[in-house]
């Protein structure tokens, strides 16, 4: 992701301040303009259209889940001695986290509607998902390979099972008006998900 300007982040941060308050669709020039006190003008001087800021939005994100994952330096690590069971916890709870800071991030990113039509937000989300998907799966195999996690399912059948279950529960939380603690709850909610994927060897 390109080194944003200050003012490039002043309308990031009103564009989820608006998603936040009345929801992705009221996001538009005109109210970005409104709620910041800049002209229109001024915004497109920074970004040429919404759906660019919303672009710059999930580069963010996806520049945050990369490293988060890439700090788990897998191939640097003897696979014998890692943990796939708190790699994975790690991964997560850094995202409850970023969540929990920034609640519309979710709206942004589970949102269906803005990328039915939207070409660019389509490619940009299915990269974004792609990303953690075969990240996900790579920590699933080493757990594999260590008798953590069972192997009568494919790892990346199993990442998709993951991180669907995730994105239904992180949706519930958002539906639910963000009314309990995601990052205590979600914790114990990927544990769950652990004892489903477990080993036998490791009942």
């Amino acid at each position: 992701m390109h080194e944003i300007s200050e003012r490039q982040h002043q309308i990031i941060i009103t564009a989820l301040e608006i998603i936040a308050k009345q929801g992705i669709q009221a996001l538009t020039i005109k109210n970005l303009s409104k709620e910041i006190g800049f002209t229109e003008a001024a915004i497109y001087r920074h970004f040429e259209s919404k759906v660019q800021i919303l672009i710059t939005i999930l580069d963010f994100f996806q520049e945050s889940s990369n490293l988060k994952f890439s700090e788990t330096n897998l191939n640097q690590i003897n696979p014998n001695q890692i943990d796939a069971n708190e790699l994975i916890r790690k991964v997560f709870n850094h995202h409850f986290i970023k969540f929990s800071e920034i609640p519309s991030l979710v709206a942004v990113i589970f949102s269906d509607d803005i990328f039915k039509n939207e070409i660019m937000l389509s490619n940009k989300i299915n990269s974004i998902m792609k990303n953690n998907i075969d990240s996900l799966s790579n920590i699933i195999k080493i757990g594999q390979q260590n008798n953590q996690f069972r192997i009568d399912i494919n790892a990346d059948e199993l990442s998709i099972i993951f991180l669907g279950s995730l994105r239904l529960y992180i949706k519930r939380w958002q539906d639910s008006n963000y009314s309990f603690d995601l990052i205590f709850e979600g914790q114990k909610f990927v544990n769950s998900l652990l004892k489903l994927i477990k080993g036998v060897q490791n009942d």
